[in-house]
């Protein structure tokens, strides 16, 4: 029982490593793009100012 534990431990901390990992790299996206959001280019926000 131990042993199973202990690797469903590891493997939630394998997944929060490899989403970490992934987002570092900038494989990751914003995907909340709907009316109450500003639209967004390639998961990037647009900027309303002109600064």
């Amino acid at each position: 029982m131990k042993v199973s534990a202990a690797m469903t431990v590891l493997l939630l901390l394998l997944l929060l490593l490899s989403l970490v990992v992934a987002s570092a790299a900038g494989l990751t996206a914003d995907s909340r793009d709907s009316a109450d959001w500003k639209p967004t280019d390639d998961g990037r926000r647009w900027s309303s100012r002109t600064c």
